[in-house]
Formats: structure tokens, sequence, C-alpha cells
């Protein structure tokens, strides 16, 4: 029975995704943005219950990158054709650049299913990372008091950028720190822990606003990070 239960969490995940994916499609990206951000909850939940219960199984790998297909791929996918379609831009062209997001999250998964060596940390941007991405913005530019982030959701050609930028994250052999931490110590976490405190100091300015901040900086700290990483051994990553 207890083997049933992250299983049954990571439909949840898919649940989520699949209403995301209704109510974007109805016209309504900020309740997607929630059950979005419902469905990370449920991702990290399934496999923590999966530790706990130490109820691991092939189907419950393969069912969590059917979900995550679903609630990071196909429901940010349907909020970029919402908001180019809001836009005026033709049918066409706002499908293809929205279908970027689904397919690359579908290759960015595949991928992660088979290299060991992102236990520790990720090639690419993961399929949470970009759809919180898009919700960042949705929320930024529903919540927040800045009308800068209502001037981008509501432009084509932003809306056309970031599914085109966050593809390419998602596909390209770049290294990106995980948030998960073994140990508690400084050397290790420093990426962690610098990010920690940039994401608080992010949020005390700007609340609401900060989500696409923290977004950019996750980023940012790992492209500095990579660079370094380079430096200090003299050779690329694999």
């Amino acid at each position: 029975m207890k083997k049933n239960i992250p299983n049954t969490i990571t439909l949840l995940n898919l649940v989520s995704g699949f209403a995301a994916t209704v109510c974007a499609s109805k016209g309504y990206n900020e309740y997607a943005a929630f059950l979005i951000m419902a469905g990370m909850i449920f991702d990290f939940a399934d496999g923590l219950s999966a530790r706990l219960l130490k109820a691991y199984s092939d189907i419950g790998r393969d069912l969590d990158s059917l979900a995550d297909i679903v609630t990071f791929g196909v429901a940010p996918g349907a909020m970029i054709l919402n908001m180019l379609s809001n836009t005026g831009i033709p049918l066409f062209p706002a499908f293809v650049l929205a279908a970027l997001l689904p397919a690359a999250s579908a290759l960015r998964l595949a991928k992660f299913n088979n290299d060991e060596s992102q236990a520790t940390s990720f090639r690419g941007l993961a399929t949470p990372a970009s759809a919180f991405t898009v919700v960042a913005f949705v929320i930024a530019s529903e919540y927040s008091r800045y009308d800068f982030f209502d001037y981008l959701t509501s432009s084509a050609w932003f809306a056309g950028a970031l599914s085109v930028f966050l593809a390419v994250m998602m596909l390209i052999n770049l290294r990106m720190f995980s948030l998960k931490f073994s140990h508690l110590r400084w050397k290790g976490n420093e990426e962690r822990y610098v990010f920690a405190a940039v994401s608080l100091l992010l949020l005390v300015l700007f609340w609401l606003g900060a989500p696409p901040l923290i977004m950019a900086s996750y980023i940012t700290i790992s492209l500095v990070s990579g660079i370094f990483s380079r430096r200090g051994t003299g050779t690329a990553d694999a």
C-alpha cells in the first residue's frame, strides 16, 4: 500500500498541470500560475515520500517524468500561447513559439533520466525552474505594484523571446546548481547560500515583483560559478 503513496502524489502533480493548462487555455494565466506552483509542491512531496517510505520503482520514475512534462512543459507553453494570443499575433507563429516549451521540456527530461552525472547539479535549466520563470512573470504582472511587468507580459516580442530563451536554456550543456543540500557547511554550498541571501534581499526589496529577479539571479549565479570553476580546473565541463 505504501508503495502507491508516491505515485498518487505524482498523479496530483499531473492533475495540477492539466488544470493549469485548462485555465491558461481559457485565458486565466494567474490561476494557471498557482496550479503550477501546486504541482511543484507535489513534485517535491512525491520524491520526499519515496525516500521516507523507501518506495522507489521504475514506474514511479517514469510517471514522475510524464507528470513533469505536463506541469512544467505543456502548462507553461499554454500560458505563453495565451500571452501571445492576447497581443494579437497570428495563431500559427504563436503556437510554434509556445510549443518550444513542451518540446524542450520533454527532451530535457529524457536527457536527465539518462545522465547519472546530474545527481548533484543539472546540465541545462531544470524543467521546474523553467516553468517557474513563466509563473514568476505572471505573478509579478498580476500582483506586484510594478507596471513594468505588465508591459513585458503584454509584449509579443517578450513572450516569444522568453519561450525561445527557456527552451535553449533547458537544452544547453551548461551546469546549473541544484538547490538540494547534502550538508550545511559553506564549502560545497557556496552557490546555494549566495542564492538564498540574494533571494531574501530581493523579496525584502520587491516582494511580489521579486520572483522574476530571483530566477535571473539563479541563472546568473550558475553562469558565474561555471566560469570560475572552469578557470579553477583549467578545463571545460564535459
